[in-house]
């Protein structure tokens, strides 16, 4: 039986299956990463007083949240290549810039929404003691702020995490590109998407549990 077992597709999709799951991880966690950073600029952005600012980052967020992640891996990787720097982009810099620019609208709007759940007392406790408008958001808004984006931020993991799926069609190493490689050459496709969704459910399932009893202990 454990014979049996060992021999199953199963059991040799898995050396491919890793190698691909490793590629979603590193494109999915660094493009999270600068995805963060454009998307606290950009929701901070939103909350600026110039007008103009307030109508970069909201046009930016509201094209990237309009369209389907795939035109934008699409545009990137090949409009983006062909027609207007006039070389190509390599798959993994695409999928990551990808990730980053579409992670990011969301994440404005995690941020945005934490800054702006703050109570206004706040902002005028900040000043009473004679911080600027900067100092204010850095060691008093900011720290509070950030406490309640942390769920938001891991179901953006999670988001994030599956939509590199569709690199395969760019065919990123990732997942289930692999996965397609593995079943196209031994016929398998059942059991190597059986594993395929197993090892994303390995990643997923302990992060939202995880989320679920973060959020209870930050009671936000």
């Amino acid at each position: 039986m454990l014979e049996t077992i060992m021999d199953s597709h199963y059991i040799q999709s898995l050396p491919m299956l890793f190698k691909g799951l490793l590629w979603t991880l590193i494109i999915t966690i660094i493009g999270l990463i600068l995805g963060f950073i454009l998307g606290a600029l950009a929701g901070l952005g939103r909350l600026s007083k110039s007008k103009i600012l307030r109508f970069i980052c909201g046009f930016y967020v509201e094209v990237v949240r309009g369209t389907p992640i795939l035109v934008q891996i699409l545009f990137i990787y090949v409009g983006l290549s062909e027609d207007l720097i006039g070389f190509n982009i390599d798959k993994i810099t695409a999928s990551i810039i990808a990730i980053s620019i579409n992670a990011g609208a969301y994440i404005s709007e995690i941020v945005r929404g934490a800054v702006k759940s703050i109570d206004e007392g706040q902002h005028e406790a900040g000043r009473s003691i004679g911080l600027t408008a900067k100092q204010t958001m850095r060691y008093i808004i900011w720290p509070q702020a950030f406490k309640r984006m942390i769920p938001p931020l891991g179901n953006q993991f999670i988001i994030s995490l599956k939509d590199t799926s569709l690199f395969s069609v760019i065919a990123v190493g990732e997942l289930l590109y692999m996965g397609k490689q593995y079943y196209n050459a031994t016929f398998s496709a059942f059991q190597t998407l059986i594993m395929v969704c197993v090892l994303y459910l390995l990643i997923t399932v302990p992060t939202s549990y995880y989320l679920q009893r973060l959020e209870r202990k930050l009671d936000v």
